[in-house]
């Protein structure tokens, strides 16, 4: 079989595991990112997030993470929800949209690890691994490159059809394919998620200070958060969807079809007394299987008492 016939068979398999939209890139190393990610580092925008810090050359070149590599199949999951809780319930607090239901790693890895299953069945004997935001892949890198995106100024990647309300997912494999190109930067002199940021997380267009964002204090920052920030996080306990709610593109957002995606019906129902009263029993409830569970009760706690 062709090139191309192994190229469009992924890309129709990818479509019928309920991917919305599929790129490829030719295995290599990431020469424009090197020095972008090395700057990046040097300003300290990692934070405590001292993991960013590791594997910098596995980083930008995918044959160092998956020997004999020769493809990135870049891979996009629609999680925009049907409802936003809220804007449903706009007095209580707020988690991010894609900790709604649950977590995406164990969602989306098992759907890659059927596509491999089911390469390997069609082409034969074909070598590679599977990410969902794991290992030090640098996915929004791989996805612009394959087209079907751009990195927005908040730097995450947009796409003209959908916004940016989902998830990126690779795989990295030893199978030569047509890789596609990039595509051009929509967001033209649109500054909308930089204004809107209330801890002013996005210094200059297309670079995000990591350690002042909400999401990082919230989740990854396991230490008292700094007093200097209290009163600027706007109800947000676990991640923020700001820079993305008021992104124009976010406005051809469609609800996903993923039924793991769908919240606990009593999320919606939790007033602010709710939340700063819960207990194990109902943190356990509400986020068995969610995201949310990395913070742990201790954690969500702690930023809740923070607003």
């Amino acid at each position: 079989m062709s090139v191309t016939h192994h190229t469009n068979f992924i890309k129709s398999t990818a479509q019928q595991l309920g991917f919305s939209f599929c790129g490829i890139s030719k295995a290599g190393f990431l020469e424009a990112e090197a020095p972008r990610l090395e700057e990046w580092l040097k300003r300290g925008y990692q934070g405590k997030m001292s993991y960013l810090e590791n594997h910098f050359d596995k980083r930008l070149d995918p044959t160092l993470l998956v020997p004999g590599s020769k493809s990135v199949v870049s891979l996009v999951y629609n999680y925009f929800p049907e409802k936003d809780l809220a804007q449903a319930n706009p007095d209580s607090f707020k988690i991010a949209k894609y900790a709604y239901g649950e977590d995406y790693h164990f969602v989306i890895k098992e759907k890659l690890k059927v596509f491999l299953e089911i390469i390997q069945q069609e082409i034969g004997e074909v070598s590679g691994r599977a990410f969902v935001d794991s290992a030090p892949v640098h996915e929004r890198a791989w996805a612009q490159q394959s087209g079907i995106g751009w990195i927005g100024k908040n730097s995450l990647l947009l796409n003209r059809e959908m916004g940016s309300f989902f998830f990126l997912a690779e795989l990295i494999i030893d199978l030569e394919l047509e890789p596609d190109g990039p595509i051009k930067d929509y967001c033209g002199t649109c500054t909308a998620c930089m204004d809107a940021c209330p801890t002013e997380a996005i210094p200059q267009p297309f670079v995000v200070d990591g350690s002042k964002c909400i999401s990082y204090f919230t989740i990854e920052l396991k230490e008292e958060i700094p007093a200097e920030v209290k009163g600027k996080f706007e109800n947000w306990i676990f991640g923020c969807d700001i820079c993305q709610d008021v992104c124009p593109w976010n406005r051809f957002a469609k609800p996903h079809l993923e039924k793991k995606f769908a919240p606990h019906p009593d999320l919606e129902k939790m007033k602010p007394a709710d939340w700063r009263e819960i207990t194990e029993d109902v943190f356990k409830k509400l986020f068995e299987r969610s995201a949310v569970t990395r913070t742990q009760l201790k954690g969500l706690q702690r930023n809740i008492a923070f607003q």
